[in-house]
């Protein structure tokens, strides 16, 4: 069998996953999946030392799938929290939070110019300015100079803080790791991550505003959510990642 250092990289799927049942049945069938053992290994799992293995789907959480591990000779029972994110594309943004900004508010505590100015940038507040790109919404670099600044320096003393909660979460079902599934017409593959090297992957760089006039915190794109037939949540904030870059991380 593979030891841990050897599955570090990304591994051929034989067949893709559909969904998370999917990577729920293979860790609960794990004595016989090859993949599900080499997952058990990476998350620091003798497989000769397991007695037991369920795996469940949750939701609403950061973690889609719990994997509950018993050992031989120890009476608790670990868990691992999993979020999964499958993709069908070589490449493309996935969906990692979206809320209202007054639920982001809740959690960092956010100060009240920088609340309107991301109002106005989802479209919850009208513009305020005269002729705007789109009637419904502003774009960043709509705002003025020292608007732009005061929302770039909230961004950046709050960097670390975002990208924890919008990737891991809180609570009982905080995710621990991120397992990135990939099926193309011409390729299957996986990658399971610590969810600490995620954060700090997808955070890594500067605060910028794109020539599009959204927002990058590192590699994470904020923007409005847009879309959803023109419903009220379309005014929504959404942060997004491409995970498939999980798959050049060395580490």
């Amino acid at each position: 069998m593979m030891n841990k250092e050897q599955l570090l990289g990304s591994q051929t799927a034989r067949n893709g996953f559909r969904n998370e049942d999917d990577i729920v049945d293979k860790f609960n069938n794990w004595k016989n999946d090859e993949e599900a053992k080499k997952w058990l290994i990476i998350m620091n799992y003798a497989i000769e030392n397991i007695e037991f293995v369920r795996a469940i789907k949750i939701s609403g959480n950061k973690a889609d799938v719990q994997v509950q591990i018993t050992i031989k000779l120890i009476t608790a029972i670990d868990a691992q929290n999993i979020q999964v994110k499958l993709v069908s594309n070589t490449k493309g943004f996935n969906q990692i939070d979206k809320r209202w900004v007054d639920r982001y508010v809740e959690l960092w505590g956010i100060p009240a110019d920088i609340v309107l100015i991301l109002k106005r940038y989802t479209g919850e507040i009208e513009p305020s300015i005269i002729n705007p790109k789109d009637k419904r919404r502003m774009f960043i670099n709509e705002f003025s100079k020292l608007e732009q600044d005061s929302l770039l320096v909230w961004l950046n003393d709050n960097k670390s803080l975002i990208a924890s909660d919008i990737l891991r979460g809180r609570g009982q079902f905080a995710a621990e790791w991120m397992l990135v599934a990939q099926k193309t017409p011409t390729n299957s593959r996986w990658i399971l991550k610590p969810i600490n090297i995620c954060i700090n992957y997808f955070s890594q760089g500067n605060i910028e505003y794109t020539v599009r006039g959204n927002i990058k915190l590192g590699r994470i794109t904020i923007q409005r959510k847009g879309g959803d037939g023109g419903r009220d949540t379309a005014k929504m904030l959404q942060f997004k990642i491409d995970p498939t870059e999980l798959f050049d991380v060395k580490i």
